[in-house]
């Protein structure tokens, strides 16, 4: 899998250098957190209640963190969070719904990479080396999150922007995918064929910031 060898283990990072790891890690389980949130928060604004009902509406991490996805955070410096619930058939416009829905998370992680980016332009004259290898961790994070998500397998938020423009008939076939998404996922990554996928996307979303900080 070499997309996860080649990403800065937190766990190397917290031997490294222990005080990036404390201005980093934070930050980077805020993203897993902030990600899953900003999905609850547009269900329940195109009327699912179903997060807010089982309080995920919270920034509090102990309701959203995973075991296994944190301890993927600190080895790999990739991880994920309890995915939030979300009942579609609440949503007052149900393609709209699953659109904005999905596109939250990825929103999320991008928002967070550029502003980390932008911090980083802004105290680029200041002698603020570790602040700014900080923010580069965690830029580069956040854009391979977004990247990933974006890709068009379920149960990743690709997969369903997607669905929001697919018939119906096709919709139910790629949602019958999903029970087995997370292992063709996985094979795929260990055999390498999503690698250059995910960087292309991650090109994308670079290119998208550039514009906006050339």
């Amino acid at each position: 899998m070499d997309i996860l060898s080649n990403l800065p283990g937190l766990i190397g990072i917290l031997f490294k250098n222990p005080i990036i790891f404390v201005l980093v890690f934070p930050i980077l389980v805020f993203s897993l957190v902030i990600h899953e949130v900003a999905h609850g928060w547009v269900a329940f604004l195109m009327g699912d209640q179903t997060a807010k009902w089982l309080g995920r509406l919270t920034l509090n991490p102990f309701k959203h963190l995973d075991p296994f996805g944190t301890i993927a955070l600190l080895v790999f410096g990739f991880g994920w969070a309890r995915p939030v619930p979300v009942n579609y058939l609440n949503f007052r416009d149900l393609r709209k719904g699953i659109f904005f829905v999905s596109v939250a998370g990825v929103s999320a992680n991008f928002l967070f990479a550029f502003l980390a980016l932008l911090v980083s332009r802004l105290t680029d004259s200041y002698d603020a080396g570790l602040l700014h290898k900080a923010l580069g961790i965690i830029a580069y994070i956040n854009i391979l999150l977004a990247a990933f998500n974006i890709i068009p397998i379920p149960p990743l938020d690709g997969s369903k922007i997607l669905m929001s423009f697919l018939p119906n008939e096709y919709r139910y076939s790629l949602e019958r995918l999903e029970p087995y998404g997370m292992f063709i996922i996985l094979a795929l990554l260990y055999i390498g064929l999503l690698n250059p996928v995910i960087r292309s996307f991650q090109t994308i979303i670079l290119t998208i910031i550039k514009i906006f900080l050339p």
